[in-house]
């Protein structure tokens, strides 16, 4: 993960060349940590599938392609 100041210098670190993946806010990241981490202390806990996977991004509003991973 990287972070950055603005869309602006996304802008230019994909102008240089770096590959792009997907920007996200911070609230995004947030809900998306808080949402993936839950309940990873439980002995309950199992890894999810890549069908929960898609879900639980598309739950918190992550739903471009590249989060739809096969």
């Amino acid at each position: 993960m990287l972070l950055f100041r603005s869309e602006e210098h996304l802008e230019a670190w994909i102008k240089i060349g770096s590959p792009a993946g997907e920007a996200l806010s911070v609230q995004q990241q947030w809900d998306l940590a808080r949402a993936w981490f839950r309940g990873r202390h439980l002995p309950s806990w199992k890894k999810r599938t890549a069908a929960e996977s898609r879900s639980l991004f598309a739950s918190v509003g992550l739903v471009s392609d590249f989060w739809s991973f096969e």
